[in-house]
This record gives C-alpha cells, sequence and structure tokens, in this order.
C-alpha cells in the first residue's frame, strides 16, 4: 500500500496588532526598575523608557526629584500648621478653678469649674496637682467638655494619679 499524500493546510499570515511594540525578552539578569510613566522595566538610572522619551531628552535628576517631594512636604507641613491657626482663633482662654475634692476607694474625684473667655466654642486640657508643692510630678490631666464662648461650665472627673488623701489642689487649663 501507498502511503497518500496530503496537501498541506494553509495557515494565514498572522499580522501583530497595531501600537507599541512589546518590550523585548531580557536574556540576561541585570538590576532594573520601572519606567516612572509606564511602568516597562528599564535599567538602572534610567528613569523613562524608549517609549515614554522618544527624542532621549534628559531624565529627572534624582536629587531634583527628592529636591521637589522635600519642598512639597514643607508646603503641607505649612498649610497645615495655617489652618490649625485659623481654626483654633478666638478659643480660650480657660479659667479653671477646684470646687470640691473627694476621696475614692481608688484615688480621687475632683470637682473643676472652668470658663471660656474666648470668643468661640472649644474644650481645654486641664493639669491637676498638688497646690502645697511647686515643681511636683505628680498631676492629673483632664479634658473639658466644650464651653460656648463666656459660659462656665462644671465637670466631675476621678483618678488615681494624685493618690487618694485628700488635699488642696491647683489647676491650670491651657489654650488648645
Amino acid at each position: 500500500m501507498a502511503a497518500r499524500s496530503h496537501p498541506a493546510p494553509e495557515v494565514p499570515e498572522l499580522t501583530p496588532p497595531a501600537g507599541p511594540a512589546a518590550p523585548p525578552v531580557r536574556r540576561t539578569l541585570e538590576p532594573t526598575q520601572n519606567c516612572v510613566r509606564c511602568g516597562r522595566e528599564v535599567a538602572l538610572g534610567v528613569a523613562m523608557c524608549e517609549f515614554c522619551n522618544p527624542l532621549g531628552l534628559a531624565q529627572p535628576a534624582a536629587t531634583q526629584a527628592h529636591g521637589t517631594i522635600f519642598l512639597a512636604i514643607g508646603a503641607s507641613v505649612v498649610a497645615l500648621a495655617l489652618l490649625g491657626r485659623l481654626i483654633l482663633t478666638g478659643v480660650g482662654p480657660f479659667e479653671a478653678s477646684v470646687t470640691t475634692v473627694a476621696a475614692t476607694p481608688t484615688g480621687l474625684e475632683i470637682t473643676l469649674t472652668a470658663k471660656n473667655q474666648g470668643s468661640r466654642a472649644g474644650a481645654t486640657t486641664c493639669r491637676v496637682h498638688d497646690a502645697s508643692i511647686v515643681a511636683s510630678g505628680a498631676a492629673a490631666f483632664f479634658l473639658s467638655p466644650q464651653i460656648e464662648p463666656g459660659a462656665t461650665v462644671t465637670f466631675v472627673r476621678q483618678t488615681a494619679a494624685l493618690g487618694t488623701e485628700v488635699r488642696p489642689l491647683a489647676v491650670e487649663c491651657s489654650m488648645p
């Protein structure tokens, strides 16, 4: 029996799609990084690939990029400081006093009275310490409730930081 030969089927010629060519396959292992614009692999020290920088224009220097970032961070900090200053203008000062001090099994219960002498509502942080000791390290810090301008608020807080002995206490409330 003789072998029959079949004609080879026609295979249409494939043409690559239009657009940028795919990056070549690397044959050697060398350190690379990504193009800052499109993400293709480029050699270290090169910022943009040949597709993003076809004319081979000068690449941005590392010091230029870091300097720009440094300036942006500095400008952001200054802007946030100015915004914070605008928001807090008119809050306080606060005048405060210790109304009563009572012992509890775990510490002291302190009643404080605070007055907002500013033109805007706000809260304050009050430092309560022993009035007889000038440079005492023992102190308790309390956050007051929101106080409207010109209003006086009385609030009660408990603390174990000052012990359990009832004694004269002093209070200073700071501006925000």
